[in-house]
């Protein structure tokens, strides 16, 4: 039985239980024909249909994601779809990917900027994701915090807090001053008290 059948759209279903619940199955259950599958139908005409399997694949490799780490080029070419639902997805599943793949993304790193930065507030988030994740590996830390800092100079001051508190703990002692000195100038922006003060709290813990 062809894997589509047990999406949220072929049940009928509006609501998104069903494919979180499918991809929970293949993570317990292995089976690549039907990942396969889902890939295949990332281009089908029906947009229901690649809606579903988009979110049964990310939610897969948010669970195991070794599982569709093999596909990272798919997902890199539908960062360039113009559907912004199947463009957010796709780069939603390549931040699962950067344990799997940290070489293959980081060489793609130029394209996931770009997109992001042109993008969704959904596909920016799991850009800043993707760059913290890489930035674990000392390798690419002296490259990927510039690229992070330009994110954190320009992404609107809602998402300031969340990224600020994600960067913290791969920032070095080579870059403390620039990332402090990065927030800082950014709090007289920040209009909500509750945000500025968790931007506060991290420059604060980045100056002990």
């Amino acid at each position: 039985m062809s894997i589509l059948n047990k999406l949220a759209c072929s049940l009928g279903r509006r609501d998104e239980v069903p494919n979180q619940e499918l991809a929970k199955a293949l993570a317990k259950k292995k089976d690549p024909k039907a990942v396969k599958e889902l890939i295949e139908n990332l281009s089908n005409k029906n947009k229901d249909i690649r809606y579903d399997c988009i979110k049964v694949l990310y939610e897969l490799g948010s669970i195991d994601p070794k599982q569709i780490a093999s596909y990272y080029k798919e997902f890199i070419v539908l960062l360039g779809d113009k559907d912004n639902r199947m463009q957010w997805g796709a780069m939603t599943a390549l931040s699962s990917l950067v344990s799997e793949k940290p070489k293959e993304l980081f060489a793609a790193i130029g394209k996931i900027i770009d997109v992001a930065t042109k993008g969704s507030v959904i596909t920016r988030d799991h850009c800043v994701k993707i760059l913290v994740a890489l930035g674990t590996d000392k390798k690419y830390i002296a490259k990927i915090f510039p690229l992070l800092r330009e994110q954190l100079l320009a992404c609107p001051t809602n998402q300031l807090p969340s990224y600020a508190e994600q960067a913290m703990p791969i920032i070095t002692e080579k870059h403390k001053v620039l990332f402090v000195k990065t927030l800082s100038s950014r709090l007289d922006e920040i209009e909500k008290e509750s945000k500025r003060k968790r931007v506060e709290k991290v420059i604060k813990k980045m100056g002990k």
